[in-house]
């Protein structure tokens, strides 16, 4: 048998007398502003888009979208490029001409030697500057694995914020479908060692957002 231990006990008997107590409630506003509102949705997350780090070029049309592609893949080394099999992308790269080796994520996963994403977002947050993706994009390593991931949007899928992006999400039932959700806000960074900031930390140093204000 254990020796008694008065200072644990005296421990657990508080714990238990709090425990009986209700908490009491806080005072202050039931609704505190956190975010500006948003009067521009494309200009909120133009902005937002700038101080995420984040690249977001306006096109009138699939022409420009795939131009648009074209000069951002022609920045980076030479390397395949994974993309979500989706045919709007299939469409888009036919425009653009693409000559790189490509691998769509009807194939498998994002391999190591990928040297960008392409990807399509489910939604575009004006709040934050951000992108909802789903496994639909092409599975969890499609946004983490290659040094850039470009993201293929339409002005229509802006929303005000990350409420409304996930309500919409589930109404269409895209939720239930996708193993999951996330939101992406700028390229991986961190600030940890000496507040220098670091990106491609733990995912793409670069994300670069083609936003095509046809709907």
């Amino acid at each position: 048998m254990s020796a008694k231990n008065p200072s644990r006990e005296q421990i657990l008997e508080r714990i238990r007398t709090g425990l009986r107590t209700p908490a009491a409630l806080r005072g202050g506003p039931k609704s505190a502003v956190i975010f500006e509102p948003i009067r521009n949705p494309l200009e909120r997350f133009q902005q937002e888009c700038a101080a995420n780090l984040m690249e977001c070029t306006l096109t009138a049309d699939i022409a420009g979208s795939a131009s648009q592609l074209a000069k951002i893949l022609d920045s980076l080394p030479a390397g395949e490029v994974f993309l979500q099999d989706d045919p709007s992308l299939r469409r888009l790269i036919e425009v653009a001409r693409m000559q790189r080796p490509l691998r769509w994520s009807g194939e498998g996963a994002p391999r190591e030697i990928s040297e960008a994403t392409v990807s399509l977002a489910e939604a575009l947050i004006a709040q934050t500057g951000s992108i909802l993706v789903t496994a639909e994009c092409g599975g969890r390593g499609a946004s983490i694995v290659a040094p850039c991931h470009i993201v293929y949007a339409h002005t229509s899928q802006l929303v005000p914020d990350l409420e409304t992006a996930l309500a919409n999400l589930f109404r269409s039932g895209k939720l239930a479908r996708n193993s999951f959700a996330c939101v992406i806000s700028g390229s991986s960074r961190t600030a940890d060692i000496e507040k220098i900031l670091v990106q491609g930390a733990h995912g793409p140093r670069r994300l670069a957002v083609i936003l095509e204000t046809r709907a």
